[in-house]
């Protein structure tokens, strides 16, 4: 049994999609970062960095429990626990992925990210920051639609790549970006989220997503974004 520290966020949703695909049972552990859960002590054990997603696996590699952080490497670890599921073991092939995986990881979560809160959760309009950050945006979508003008999947076959980038670019608008500028990305797109355990995967704590659009304030915004997560625990 997989435990899942999870919250709806596009990095929680990247590991959730994961175990569905590899139909490996899991026990999701809500770690509401809005209530500043993401610093109890017992988290930090398992994620120093405060950040989910986070899992144990009680059956790990020498039989003995193995805790993991940093949502790129959780993918890789089950993706090999797994027989080399959706990440081929020939270097080759193997590098196809994990390169694919990197640029997600530091690319365009790191940027969407910065879109989404410059858009719209910033307390005051900054226009060189909306502009950087879409303009950002906007070049990472091209990059990936380049790669899927020649490939069906961003390293060829279905991976953990795509699982990845998937949830990232699911709040496009947010990004100040149209999916139909972008015709290989929009037929990756559908063909991704139309998978049924990628509609599994996202439907993971969906009573919990906040479908209001409000920008937070108060507690929630400090352990968000604000100087809570600089406090002594």
């Amino acid at each position: 049994m997989i435990d899942l520290y999870f919250w709806s966020t596009p990095n929680g949703y990247k590991v959730s999609i994961l175990l569905e695909e590899l139909a490996i049972p899991y026990n999701v552990i809500p770690v509401h970062i809005g209530k500043g859960q993401q610093f109890a002590p017992e988290f930090l054990a398992v994620s120093p960095n405060n950040k989910i997603p986070a899992i144990i696996d009680h059956d790990g590699p020498d039989g003995q429990a193995i805790s993991m952080f940093e949502s790129g490497a959780i993918m890789m670890y089950l993706a090999e626990k797994s027989g080399y599921r959706f990440m081929p073991q020939d270097t080759r092939r193997r590098y196809e992925v994990v390169q694919w995986l990197m640029f997600q990881m530091g690319g365009v979560g790191p940027m969407l990210g910065q879109a989404h809160h410059f858009r719209k959760y910033a307390p005051e309009q900054i226009a060189y920051a909306i502009d950087r950050y879409t303009n950002e945006a906007r070049r990472l979508y091209t990059v990936i639609d380049r790669r899927l003008a020649d490939a069906e999947y961003l390293a060829g076959e279905y991976s953990i790549a795509d699982m990845a980038t998937y949830p990232w670019l699911r709040a496009h608008k947010w990004q100040g970006q149209n999916l139909a500028d972008y015709p290989n990305l929009q037929r990756w797109y559908s063909a991704v989220r139309e998978r049924p355990a990628v509609q599994r995967g996202i439907a993971v704590l969906e009573e919990k997503v906040d479908k209001t659009g409000a920008k937070p304030s108060g507690e929630r915004w400090d352990n968000l974004f604000g100087k809570s997560q600089f406090a002594p625990r």
